[in-house]
């Protein structure tokens, strides 16, 4: 799988959120910014990305992921 690929299936199966991914075909780091993050502990929104491309780790596609979750507030926070 490539960065693209992850990134659209993050967003198709997390509606609402915007993904940025980054990676070099094996290892992987997701930026995902969502309003269904809010009020979620790291765990819980961890456990919603990871839910939204189980398939692909279980079947070996992605290998490695590393996750960055933050709320649009959070996000918009760390920008300015």
């Amino acid at each position: 799988m490539n960065p693209d690929q992850i990134k659209q299936l993050i967003e198709s199966r997390m509606p609402g959120a915007t993904a940025r991914v980054t990676g070099d075909g094996s290892h992987f780091e997701a930026i995902v910014i969502s309003d269904a993050f809010e009020g979620l502990s790291m765990l819980k929104e961890h456990q919603m990305v990871y839910g939204a491309i189980g398939a692909e780790i279980a079947s070996g596609a992605i290998h490695a992921l590393s996750i960055k979750a933050y709320t649009p507030a959070e996000w918009e926070a760390l920008a300015s």
